[in-house]
């Protein structure tokens, strides 16, 4: 048999790198360690990139996808590390990008009645490798209740409020749960929010809300003053979308902090 022109190693003559060539938006099965001490089996998208030197023509798809299905058995934040590095060593690349994205349910138990139920969170796990070495990060998107404390201020009866989607992405020095990250979140919302709850439960989250007025101005700077006062924390960035419910448009607001790893 012949054998077959690997078309992608040929050389490219337009003197253009690029900096992210692979595949994206891949479904495979992962494992995620819980606080409690279980683990969560569940489904993440991954975007696998490299860079590509400027004389070469392509880089091989194949192989990012052989890079997920080697570590099958033990794809988690600890085997970040070993499958970028694999990474660069199967593309003969200089740098490159992992990023994982999947739901992650924490049980929950209503205020007053105690009923439980699963709350889930969007979680991102962000790696990033070159010559200066390997970074990774973890983002978690929370869902929050906020109320607005102009609309209490000015208004007889009651005031509006909005669901919230508070993200934070932060980069540690060492390991940090995802459920300490979503409860240092909820814990300056104006109320959390649960997947079930009782009508006293309504009641109470309600008033608690009402107790708590936050801008979204307030959301990021109170979150943020807390990811401030944790010594594990290198960098981060929080962020905070208001879906208004008496305007047609969204608040957000933006606070990051970077430091070098000391």
């Amino acid at each position: 048999m012949l054998p077959i022109e690997d078309i992608q190693g040929r050389p490219d003559t337009r003197r253009i790198a690029i900096g992210k060539v692979g595949i994206k938006d891949i479904l495979h099965p992962i494992r995620v360690k819980e606080k409690s001490g279980g683990e969560q089996r569940t489904v993440a998208h991954f975007a696998m990139y490299v860079n590509l030197p400027h004389d070469f023509k392509g880089t091989h798809m194949s192989r990012f996808v052989e890079i997920l299905n080697d570590h099958d058995r033990e794809i988690s934040i600890a085997s970040f590390p070993a499958m970028l590095q694999d990474m660069l060593a199967k593309l003969e690349a200089e740098s490159g990008y992992i990023e994982m994205r999947f739901p992650y349910f924490i049980d929950k138990a209503a205020p007053v009645s105690g009923v439980r139920s699963l709350m889930d969170y969007q979680v991102s796990f962000i790696g990033e490798i070159d010559n200066a070495g390997c970074r990774i990060k973890v983002k978690v998107i929370v869902p929050v209740t906020s109320l607005c404390p102009c609309s209490k201020e000015i208004s007889e009866r009651g005031a509006h409020n909005q669901r919230s989607h508070v993200s934070v992405t932060v980069e540690a020095k060492s390991f940090i749960w995802l459920e300490e990250l979503i409860m240092l979140v909820e814990a300056e919302a104006s109320s959390q929010i649960y997947g079930l709850l009782k009508r006293p439960d309504e009641k109470y989250v309600t008033e608690y809300a009402y107790d708590h007025p936050k801008f979204v101005e307030d959301m990021v700077r109170d979150v943020a003053a807390r990811l401030n006062a944790e010594p594990r924390i290198i960098s981060y960035s929080v962020e905070s979308e208001n879906f208004e419910s008496i305007h047609n448009h969204s608040a957000y607001a933006l606070i990051q902090r970077v430091n070098s790893p000391s």
